[in-house]
């Protein structure tokens, strides 16, 4: 094939192969992926409020049983020991009528707790040696936030104190001093509305001093007394 002016004309294969035509937009699948978007983009924020929604109750909830478990904590009693004397104790010969008499205060510190005493005994100690003792209060319930005086006198039927003990007891008054100790034994139970604990076995130790006229030195007298379960 030749032009006007006579020369030849070659033309190639591509250029009689027919051009491909544009493709029409997905638009049914871009429509598709935006509702999936929007649909897990929802889930994702509901999920995350309930989420939220959840924690906070959890919070709330934690909250109020941290505070209900700190108003309904039972505080053990609290024991002073106000008085304590040894009245023969200037007497040479007192140990034939010997007598101790002591004052014991015993709080209820909680708010909304009651305490059940079963059952109460008292001890005297004189250097680790037990040297009398006896019950002090039948069984009893005490009230929230309420003293107690618990008040006993031993005496010869109580005490085992004989003239050697005795001098010991001189001796130390010509020192300035003679050192006892009150053991008070209690099984006590805790008083929730209407629960009750299960008996717990409590320990007062009190260590107290009395002076040459066997009345309690000012360092003993109001002393808090240590107390323990067993």
């Amino acid at each position: 094939m030749s032009n006007g002016d006579g020369l030849p004309i070659r033309y190639t294969q591509q250029e009689f192969q027919p051009q491909p035509q544009p493709q029409p937009m997905k638009r049914n699948h871009t429509a598709q992926r935006y509702a999936r978007r929007v649909r897990d983009s929802f889930t994702t924020r509901v999920t995350k409020t309930l989420c939220a929604i959840f924690l906070s109750l959890l919070l709330c909830v934690g909250i109020v049983m941290f505070i209900l478990w700190l108003s309904l904590r039972p505080h053990r009693p609290r024991f002073h020991i106000m008085e304590f004397t040894v009245p023969g104790l200037a007497q040479p010969s007192g140990f034939e009528n010997a007598q101790i008499t002591f004052n014991v205060t015993a709080r209820n510190p909680n708010q909304h707790i009651g305490i059940y005493y079963d059952s109460m005994v008292g001890s005297i100690y004189y250097k680790d040696q037990r040297i009398g003792s006896t019950p002090l209060l039948d069984p009893f319930f005490q009230e929230p936030k309420t003293t107690t005086i618990v008040y006993r006198t031993f005496d010869t039927a109580t005490l085992t104190v004989n003239s050697n003990r005795w001098k010991e007891f001189m001796d130390d008054r010509q020192q300035g001093m003679v050192v006892f100790r009150l053991d008070i034994t209690s099984v006590i139970r805790f008083k929730v509305s209407t629960w009750d604990s299960k008996h717990h076995k409590m320990h007062v130790n009190c260590d107290v001093a009395v002076g040459p006229d066997g009345m309690i030195l000012p360092t003993s007298k109001d002393k808090k007394c240590p107390v323990y379960f067993s």
